[in-house]
């Protein structure tokens, strides 16, 4: 191996610390992606033989010449951030000479309460309650996915999301309408857990080491995804064998099917789910910081935005072309 080729155990060391920290294994396969990336853009040079002035280089690079959003650059800095403090030990000064990418003032898009309706008239089976649920609750996309039987409470009327963004806890509401096809859903689903135990494989991900404190937990009923994959998978952490949670891009994918057939010429995706359910409480006049507290967001401007969408017409004022 060439002396200017980067270890293959520097990887290693970053997927093992990562997962010593807990982060997901989204978040392990894109800062992985990056450094890689990083490493190979100066010509495969050992991050420990470089530094600040090599990161502005590349960081200002994917602004400049890949033209990349704002959110793809500050993840790229992030994955680049833990190589070096936390993996190299090296704390980089504050990088001054980066070309930020612009991140676009945008409002976000929102559909009435007859084309939400439109769409979810248009979705059935297991797609059609999870596009209701994300409308009826404000979850984001993963919080769905990721639900398990046991934050599911039908006798309260509440949903607790556990491990949201930011790594919060939150409760949000369980509509009525959704519990009777909820609980419908959950019976088939025990089923098909049943199944799985006496196959062997109804064993379950535990996130932050939980299934060596409780050994059983991976098996139990209540630890299940309440939307679970069809087949089983490998685990690329563990290796085993079991079923997942449910892939979202299928549920993305029904949901721009029933946006093109209601004919709807708004760009809609699952997430616009969520801010139409914050908009249209805001509508019926629904307090600005429950609201915040039902979203998760952590500081009430990120939730008045949606008083931007409301006031939508010169901020409410009646055009004089109108008078």
């Amino acid at each position: 191996m060439a002396a200017n080729t980067p270890s293959p155990k520097l990887l290693d060391q970053v997927r093992d610390l990562i997962r010593t920290k807990h982060y997901s294994i989204r978040t392990e396969n894109q800062y992985l992606q990056w450094i890689r990336r990083f490493i190979l853009f100066h010509g495969k040079r050992h991050p420990r033989d470089m530094g600040a002035p090599e990161v502005e280089a590349f960081l200002s690079h994917l602004a400049v010449s890949r033209d990349v959003a704002a959110s793809t650059q500050n993840q790229a800095l992030s994955a680049l951030l833990f190589l070096y403090r936390e993996v190299l030990g090296i704390d980089l000064p504050w990088l001054d000479n980066v070309t930020r990418a612009k991140r676009p003032q945008r409002l976000p898009v929102v559909l009435s309460r007859d084309e939400v309706r439109a769409v979810l008239d248009r979705m059935s089976g297991v797609y059609g309650l999870m596009a209701s649920l994300l409308y009826g609750t404000g979850m984001r996309l993963m919080e769905c996915v990721r639900l398990r039987v046991k934050d599911v409470d039908f006798a309260r009327g509440e949903i607790l999301i556990r491990d949201g963004k930011g790594a919060k806890d939150r409760v949000t509401m369980l509509p009525e309408s959704l519990a009777p096809a909820l609980q419908s859903h959950l019976n088939q689903r025990r089923a098909i857990f049943e199944d799985d135990l006496r196959a062997g494989k109804a064993g379950v991900y535990l996130p932050n080491a939980l299934a060596v404190k409780y050994p059983g937990a991976p098996i139990e009923w209540g630890w299940q995804y309440v939307f679970a994959s069809g087949s089983y998978s490998m685990d690329p952490r563990s290796g085993a064998e079991r079923r997942h949670h449910l892939d979202e891009k299928l549920l993305q994918r029904a949901m721009k099917k029933a946006v093109r057939a209601a004919d709807l010429a708004k760009p809609a995706t699952p997430h616009t789910l969520r801010h139409s359910f914050a908009t249209h409480l805001l509508e019926r006049g629904q307090d600005i910081r429950t609201i915040q507290a039902l979203l998760g967001h952590k500081d009430v401007a990120t939730t008045m935005i949606y008083t931007h969408v409301l006031n939508k017409g010169g901020r409410g004022v009646v055009s004089p072309l109108d008078f």
